[in-house]
């Protein structure tokens, strides 16, 4: 018993922070129905947070319910005279009721404003993502040109004598590029130990003797990657690769890619000690620039700069510019990994149902606020696109039955909305079933 209890805590651990962002994109998303809904004309009754027994409720000045409840797996609004925000039945509901007050139900509202509110909910996740990438590029800022040494990282071995304030000119007597050029030139260097520098040091130049700028130093770890499972750590260097010397992050990728998948030993300094750990790389599939995907055998560690470098705040425009990059660079990453897996050009393993994505918003959660806020934006920009599939029960049908409308100008019969919205809720269950299984199977 006293062995489970940690196991059940990690269980709660997970749980927890699964329902937190769950529960952050669900609210945005069904906030973004509500209030371009309301702008609309259309009157809300109800906005909930979550299904079931009601935990708290009050009355807002507008007339809508506002309730929490026990279960929280998401929410919903119901609109005046309506199920909720996807289905059309209030004009059935209202016969009899004054012209009028039909104006404020989501069937008898004009065509744009019902297509407005259906589009809104995937609308507010895509922003939300926006907001929060451009949030952390504003907190975090962007490395400054000229490269300046800010915070030097520990590399087992002699004391770098690159110091603080140090703006690199040259290393190996190869001009420093700026902050953008700075991955084909750190490819071009000698793979040794240790390399000479040229920097500009309280106006002189000098030279310094440090490590490859690039070492083999993990600078971050992919929740739920082997790494994490095996214990590394922010910070540690890696020594070795099954008793093979490496002093550079390309050596230690060079050494995973050839494992094919096999174990492997590294030796690791952490804090003035070495520790040997064990791991097996696993098989991923990587987008490309051109859409394609590479597989390759990875640990779920990403390397770092020798030093942090001096940064420098971004503009507002600069981080909303950012924040949009990125958004529309996961959408466009999920839509072609969606065709890879359908094609069958890559594993269907990439595709998490619930279990998979508890399991790494827990272990984001683990990592610290920014790695989990930065898991909310990549989630909230997923549910989006997924909402937006033109399959009937999710916003994405709905919007075709209003496009359907706008042309014949006529919504689609009852019998067929009915029709259709069972295939649509068969396919969802069919996708879901099929998300669960992979991720009882795939490692």
């Amino acid at each position: 018993m006293l062995d489970l209890i940690p196991n059940f805590g990690n269980v709660l651990y997970t749980v927890g922070a699964f329902l937190i962002a769950f529960g952050v994109v669900a609210a945005v998303h069904e906030y973004g129905h509500y209030i371009v809904g309301r702008f609309c004309g259309i009157k809300a009754e109800v906005f909930s947070l979550g299904f079931g027994p009601e935990v708290w409720s009050r009355r807002d000045r507008h007339g809508t319910l506002w309730r929490v409840a026990a279960l929280p797996l998401g929410g919903y609004v119901r609109f005046e005279g309506d199920g909720n925000v996807a289905s059309t039945t209030a004009a059935k509901q209202s016969n009899g009721r004054a012209a009028p007050s039909l104006r404020y139900t989501l069937d008898s509202a004009p065509l744009w404003a019902r297509a407005a509110t259906v589009a809104a909910g995937p609308m507010f996740n895509f922003a939300l993502s926006i907001l929060v990438f451009a949030a952390v590029i504003m907190f975090t800022g962007i490395a400054s040109d000229p490269l300046t040494v800010d915070k030097i990282r520990a590399v087992h071995g002699s004391e770098p004598e690159l110091r603080h304030g140090d703006e690199i000119i040259a290393v190996e007597g190869q001009d420093a590029p700026g902050v953008d050029g700075l991955g084909a030139f750190i490819a071009g260097l000698p793979v040794e130990p240790y390399l000479e520098y040229t920097v500009r040091r309280d106006g002189r130049y000098e030279t310094a003797t440090a490590p490859h700028p690039f070492p083999s130093v993990v600078a971050g770890v992919a929740p739920g990657s082997a790494a994490e499972d095996a214990g590394l750590l922010e910070d540690d260097v890696v020594l070795s690769v099954n008793d093979e010397e490496v002093w550079t992050f390309a050596q230690l990728r060079e050494s995973v890619g050839r494992s094919g998948g096999s174990s492997l030993d590294l030796t690791i300094w952490r804090a003035g000690e070495t520790h040997e750990v064990s791991l097996t790389p696993r098989r991923m599939d990587l987008p490309l620039a051109d859409g394609t995907f590479e597989t390759r055998y990875l640990i779920g560690v990403t390397g770092g700069l020798l030093f942090e470098p001096r940064t420098e705040l971004p503009g507002i425009g600069f981080a909303v510019e950012f924040g949009v990059r990125e958004t529309v660079d996961i959408i466009r990453l999920s839509l072609s990994g969606i065709y890879h897996i359908a094609a069958g050009l890559i594993s269907s393993c990439n595709l998490s149902g619930p279990i998979g994505i508890a399991e790494t918003s827990g272990a984001a959660a683990s990592q610290g606020w920014a790695s989990f806020i930065q898991f909310i934006a990549v989630f909230s920009a997923a549910i989006g696109l997924i909402n937006l599939f033109p399959i009937p029960v999710l916003d994405g049908g709905h919007l075709v039955f209003h496009a359907w409308e706008a042309v014949s100008g006529k919504q689609p019969s009852e019998r067929v909305r009915g029709v259709l919205t069972a295939i649509g809720l068969a396919l969802i269950l069919a996708l879901m079933a099929f998300a669960v299984l992979n991720d009882i199977r795939c490692p």
